[in-house]
């Protein structure tokens, strides 16, 4: 049946029309990843201690080819290139397709272009697990994983508060976020209220988001499960185009969408909250990049979702480079993103008007 569905909604145009159309997507995303791998190069070069493009390619030859010397390596450009720059531009690859795959995913199921990957209270959930561990120095948690729970515990919260007769209306589920994310945004406001001064400005620190203190064991944490669910989003996306279409529509072509739409909304909750407990609350990537794949490749979350989940890694990466080179000190990348991304929705609102939302 799910073949025949499938096929169904390919047959709607001639073959060859639809074979040039999904080719000529197909070279769309592989030049974005050609250009993602130019945009991580140059980020690696870039930064207050200059380094040519041929110093980093001696760093990477040593670590990752056979036989290579590390011993033989300039130690401060090792230091600099793999020790500090190339996590650094990997974790926000990985923080990027992460938050940029979870908008399209959260957008499709819901059915509306202006929901971004924290409409269910993950970022609110997540800025109150990292404030309780940061005010209450002697709680159990560290400050990553207890963030991670609460920013899940949020999440499920607002689909348990919304889920009536063993459905979940869309604008209940949304409603149910906003009621979440308010309560937890009082409790923030609450711990900041009666923090020392110390925490206060830590808090502060972390809720603007960052890659400061970007280390390996971070990169290991969020890349291989980030890729590998995006992988899976993007296989599943012909579900979720069905999804999309609406409940009644999905069963009649004999797709369960409460079951699709669980399994979606996990997903993308689990990607968005692993990201924020690292990086803390970076916003916009989620909204803007899957509106700005879907004017490249179309509405199609085949094509849609890679195509976010690149374009979401290149904008985090180059606004992590102008928050560390702007300035003699570092800039929180969560102003960068909101800086470039208000007048992004300004220009998509007054020159795309109701096609960019669907109208």
């Amino acid at each position: 049946m799910s073949d025949m569905v499938e096929n169904g909604i390919r047959a709607t145009a001639p073959a060859s029309a639809v074979c040039f159309r999904e080719g000529r997507k197909a070279l769309v995303l592989g030049l974005l990843l050609t250009l993602l791998a130019g945009v991580v190069m140059t980020a690696v070069v870039m930064g207050p201690f200059g380094l040519t493009l041929e110093n980093v390619l001696a760093v990477l030859r040593a670590h990752l080819l056979p036989g290579g010397d590390v011993e033989a390596l300039n130690k401060l450009h090792n230091t600099v290139v793999w020790d500090i720059r190339l996590p650094r531009t990997l974790l926000a690859v990985g923080v990027g397709a992460a938050l940029a795959s979870s908008g399209g995913v959260f957008q499709g199921c819901f059915r509306n272009p202006l929901v971004e990957p924290y409409i269910l209270g993950a970022s609110s959930g997540a800025a109150f697990g990292a404030t309780l561990a940061i005010v209450l120095q002697s709680f159990l948690l560290p400050l990553q994983v207890s963030a991670f729970l609460f920013s899940v515990l949020a999440v499920f919260g607002a689909y348990a508060l919304a889920r009536v007769r063993g459905e979940t209306p869309v604008v209940t589920l949304i409603l149910a976020g906003v009621v979440i994310g308010s309560i937890f945004a009082a409790l923030v406001s609450i711990l900041k209220y009666t923090a020392a001064d110390a925490a206060l400005r830590e808090i502060v620190f972390w809720l603007m988001g960052g890659f400061y203190y970007a280390v390996w064991k971070d990169v290991a944490l969020v890349l291989p499960p980030v890729l590998l669910l995006a992988a899976v989003l993007c296989l599943l996306g012909w579900k979720l185009n069905i999804v999309s279409m609406g409940d009644e529509e999905a069963r009649t072509l004999g797709v369960n969408p409460e079951k699709y739409k669980a399994l979606f909304i996990l997903a993308a909750t689990f990607m968005t909250a692993l990201s924020v407990s690292i990086v803390g609350i970076i916003a916009w990537v989620g909204l803007m990049m899957p509106h700005a794949a879907r004017m490249l490749l179309g509405p199609d979350h085949r094509f849609m979702l890679p195509g976010a989940s690149i374009l979401g890694a290149m904008y985090l990466v180059v606004c992590d480079t102008l928050a560390r080179t702007l300035t003699n000190t570092e800039i929180p990348v969560g102003i960068i993103t909101s800086i470039l991304g208000a007048p992004y929705l300004i220009y998509l609102l007054r020159s795309k008007g109701k096609s960019a939302f669907g109208g």
